[in-house]
């Protein structure tokens, strides 16, 4: 009864996160949206399919596949806004599990890039709201532990995510 009763009580878990790297904001935005190195930070990611719509904008659907200790998940996310170098936010759908609406904002501060996630989670039914009202801190640890390795990845980068210009030379001959 107590264990109905707590996701009654609690019909959603939030939780938040602030790193700070010592990185540009669009180098930062650049190391993170590189999903070519999603896994590096994001644990137990092994597959990631673009479903529908323009990859990276407004109404993009993507699905990752995760392993987790042999247990294969589903997660699609859904672009609900996006403003490069600037925040993105997402709606996290795992099947008959649970909702995320989780949010990304970065800032420039002082030289440094301020990165502050936000994620607000409900379960699907109430079953699983009571399962997820008692992990709200692995939940919590989690993000912790993605947002540390995100930071470690972005300052220690060394790809060029941005091609420099290309310099022109013209030899004009006079008279």
């Amino acid at each position: 009864m107590l264990f109905i009763a707590k996701g009654f009580l609690t019909p959603t878990i939030s939780y938040n996160n602030e790193i700070v790297v010592d990185k540009s904001v669009e180098e930062a935005w650049a190391v993170m949206n590189d999903e070519s190195i999603i896994s590096l930070w994001l644990e137990g990611i092994i597959n990631i399919e673009h479903v529908s719509g323009k990859r990276g904008e407004v109404g993009g659907v993507t699905k990752y596949t995760f392993d987790e200790e042999g247990e294969k998940s589903i997660v699609v996310e859904t672009i609900k806004s996006i403003s490069l170098n600037e925040h993105i936010a997402i709606d996290f759908v795992m099947g008959g599990v649970m909702n995320m609406d989780y949010r990304v904002d970065l800032s420039e501060q002082d030289g440094s890039t301020q990165i502050k996630s936000s994620t607000i989670t409900k379960g699907s039914g109430f079953f699983m709201r009571s399962m997820l009202s008692f992990m709200k801190d692995a939940m919590q640890n989690q993000e912790d532990e993605n947002m540390s390795k995100l930071k470690n990845l972005i300052e220690e980068n060394t790809t060029n995510y941005f091609s420099s210009p290309i310099e022109q030379t013209f030899e004009i001959e006079l008279g």
